[in-house]
């Protein structure tokens, strides 16, 4: 799968089906990186088009998404 920003990073886990916690986000992390009005826009029409997997689908093909929990990282080195 090609992400459109992948230097964009957001943090998916921990949001308990939140819809809107995660389009917050991604809205924020986009502005930081200087992604123009028009694209965030678009990202916004698409993502809420459809379900909440046609959102997280949309979110993880415009920017990366760290999907573990830190918690889970830390059990995995042991």
């Amino acid at each position: 799968m090609t992400v459109k920003f992948p230097e964009v990073s957001v943090k998916l886990v921990g949001e308990d089906g939140n819809a809107f916690a995660i389009l917050g986000r991604v809205k924020k992390a986009l502005r930081r990186a200087k992604v123009g009005t028009d694209q965030i826009e678009a990202y916004f029409k698409d993502a809420m088009s459809g379900d909440y997997n046609h959102l997280l689908r949309v979110t993880m093909e415009t920017v990366s998404c760290d999907t573990e929990d830190e918690d889970d990282e830390e059990h995995d080195e042991d």
